[in-house]
């Protein structure tokens, strides 16, 4: 089976990381969290807190290649926000040789948004939580409808969403399996 990128992109809060740890899970994958990197990389004195660019970002890249050569699919959890984000990642799967699925994932109550934002805690202490004010004013493009699978994490039914994510990254790979054998 080819190996699978799956690019979980959406606003702090919108329950990325619970969904991104949900999939890894049921599909055996490594879960790559940007935030981890980058409070790795604060905590070794290579960042100052105000300062995260793309470093992040950069790090994961190389490490999902590295892993996505050797087989494992790759579940990455980021904000993922613009045009050049996205494009890294489709990239990093096109290096890997990997079938790519990108996710959006939103909190389409906006209240159920706020709630979260306001009383989430966090494992990572060196990197500070966005207040709702900083996510409201994030740069964050919705991505164009038909390109990437949106799941929203207030909807009913949120409980089945690393499943539905499961069974499309196994499709993704048979068809790209199939392709290449053909």
């Amino acid at each position: 089976m080819t190996a699978v990128l799956v690019v979980l992109s959406g606003l702090p809060g919108a329950g990325k990381t619970t969904l991104a740890r949900k999939v890894a899970g049921e599909l055996h994958a490594a879960h790559l969290r940007i935030d981890t990197v980058e409070a790795a990389l604060v905590r070794g004195g290579l960042l100052q807190r105000e300062s995260i660019s793309s470093v992040g970002y950069d790090v994961c890249g190389e490490v999902a290649v590295d892993m996505l050569l050797g087989g494992s699919d790759v579940i990455v959890d980021c904000v993922n926000p613009i045009e050049v984000t996205r494009r890294f990642w489709h990239a990093v799967a096109s290096r890997a040789g990997a079938a790519r699925l990108d996710v959006e994932v939103v909190c389409g109550d906006p209240v159920e948004h706020r709630a979260r934002v306001e009383g989430r805690t966090t494992d990572l202490a060196v990197l500070r939580l966005p207040a709702w004010e900083d996510v409201q004013g994030r740069e964050y493009l919705p991505w164009p409808v038909g390109e990437a699978l949106r799941i929203d994490t207030a909807a009913p039914g949120r409980g089945e969403d690393a499943g539905r994510v499961a069974l499309v990254v196994a499709a993704a790979s048979a068809v790209r399996d199939a392709a290449g054998s053909s």
